[in-house]
């Protein structure tokens, strides 16, 4: 948004309703450190993709419940 660039780890990602979503933390984090998981919403702008906060909760609490989902059943697969 300010032109600020951050570098993230990609923990999981999920197509829905047409739209990406991505679980990101922030690479390069201390070891021992409280882990911050962040849900942004990829979307074209100007032909690139950048990646921005969900602002609609109820989209950020469905894509929220839908990437945990999926990351409890790869856990239980293993």
């Amino acid at each position: 948004e300010d032109g600020t660039e951050y570098e993230l780890e990609v923990l999981s990602s999920l197509e829905y309703n047409g739209c990406t979503y991505l679980a990101v933390t922030p690479a390069n984090v201390d070891e021992g450190a409280d882990m911050e998981v962040s849900i942004l919403k990829s979307v074209e702008e100007d032909g690139e993709s950048i990646l921005c906060a969900i602002e609609d909760e109820q989209e950020l609490e469905t894509v929220y419940q839908l990437i945990m989902d999926s990351l409890y059943e790869e856990e239980d697969e293993e």
